[in-house]
């Protein structure tokens, strides 16, 4: 029987933000946070430089915590996060 212990690290939902630029970047993420409830997990697909630095920290400063930070092929970045507890 498979075990249970990573259903709670699935992604509850997930944006493509390879198109968005700073600030939009985060904007969007944050909105898409706030639709979420407290401990959910969204997955952020983002392109370049400027928002694989700026998302995940932006983020940790409002709380959140950054779960992972994966670099794909085509300067792509999978980042998971958790929202907040209230």
């Amino acid at each position: 029987m498979p075990q249970e212990q990573h259903m709670d690290e699935s992604p509850v939902r997930q944006i493509d933000i390879t198109a968005e630029t700073c600030p939009m970047t985060f904007v969007r993420t944050r909105l898409a946070l706030d639709r979420m409830a407290p401990g959910e997990i969204l997955e952020v697909l983002m392109k370049g430089e400027e928002p694989r630095r700026n998302v995940p920290r932006t983020a940790q400063e409002q709380g959140h915590a950054v779960l992972s930070v994966v670099e794909e092929a085509g300067g792509l970045t999978r980042l998971r996060l958790r929202k907040a507890g209230g």
